[in-house]
């Protein structure tokens, strides 16, 4: 009997001995992230937006973080192509994610797309960029030159506007001019800005519908012409450009905020880690100005702020379900 319990308790010793090695070798591994290259995805195509804003900070990033960040565009389902990736990778910090808000909000609250996923799916690190919406125009257009102009044209004939998804910011600004103005826009889904912007600069669209950071360009070169900032407050980046409140269209507002994140339940100390890198890559001087080039505007949140921002946004959607066909 006294030989059965010596066994039993020397059992449990080894038991918990190898349990507090195997504690320690995690957290070892933990210690020394990372150890390999990072992947980061990203839910829309190259050269829109996002993906502009992505390759300006991966190299401020990997710098902080001493390792290689991969850069992986997979645009499609309205960004659920890249986002259900996201959410269902391993835990471990080596893969991290771009989120749209609120086109992720619009593609789990839509019943009719059945998903699963939500905001717990994932662990938000960090806000990078807060980006209001903006409509522009070809430069040739000669049927409308202004915002009131296309609003006055559209309440008497049908015409058509990009969207970077359905459920996208650019889709519920298109939602909304239909229903406090009674226009006849159609919305023509892409699978980007980049996208988006060539078929308005080809004629085959009428209106971009779109993000600032996005236009901006198009708008210096002449490419587009851009005929309202979908805000209250006037862009840096198109000064000249008057807002949606000033001209009288206060519904008509739309921004959007694109940040990281990774899949839910990933170690404390990793997202410490991921945290203070990307806060110091975000906040970094030189990559500010490197965004401001582009017409992307800075906005830094932790963490905690991050995913507050993150569920007034799903707040927001909620209340426009109606819009939206929900």
């Amino acid at each position: 009997m006294k030989k059965s319990i010596a066994f039993f308790l020397l059992l449990i010793g080894l038991l918990v001995l190898s349990a507090c090695n195997s504690t320690e070798s995690s957290t070892d591994s933990n210690e020394n992230f990372p150890e390999k290259e990072i992947t980061l995805l990203v839910a829309y195509a190259a050269g829109g937006g996002t993906d502009t804003g992505a390759r300006i900070l991966q190299s401020y990033l990997e710098e902080e973080l001493g390792t290689t960040v991969n850069i992986e565009n997979k645009p499609g389902g309205a960004g659920w192509v890249a986002w259900s990736e996201l959410a269902n990778a391993n835990p471990d910090g080596y893969t991290i994610g771009y989120i749209n808000s609120p086109n992720i909000i619009t593609g789990y609250l839509d019943p009719k797309y059945d998903r699963n996923e939500n905001l717990e799916d994932f662990q938000f690190i960090a806000n990078h960029v807060l980006d209001p919406g903006v409509i522009a125009i070809h430069p040739d257009e000669d049927r409308f030159q202004d915002f009131e102009e296309m609003i006055e044209y559209a309440q008497e004939n049908e015409i058509t506007a990009t969207t970077s998804g359905v459920g996208s910011n650019d889709h519920m600004a298109i939602l909304l001019m239909n229903k406090h103005y009674d226009t006849n826009i159609t919305p023509v889904h892409t699978e980007g800005a980049s996208e988006g912007s060539a078929q308005v600069m080809g004629g085959h669209v009428d209106l971009f519908v779109a993000k600032v950071g996005e236009a901006v360009n198009h708008h210096e070169n002449g490419e587009l012409k851009a005929i309202a900032v979908n805000s209250e407050e006037k862009s840096p980046f198109l000064e000249e450009v008057p807002t949606t409140v000033e001209l009288g269209y206060p519904e008509i507002i739309h921004q959007s905020a694109r940040g990281l994140a990774a899949p839910a339940d990933i170690p404390d100390d990793i997202l410490e880690k991921l945290s203070d890198a990307l806060e110091k890559a975000i906040t970094n001087e030189e990559q500010i100005e490197q965004m401001e080039t582009q017409g992307l505007q800075v906005h830094h949140l932790g963490p905690n702020e991050y995913y507050e921002l993150m569920k007034k946004d799903e707040e927001q959607v909620e209340s426009l379900s109606d819009l939206l066909g929900y």
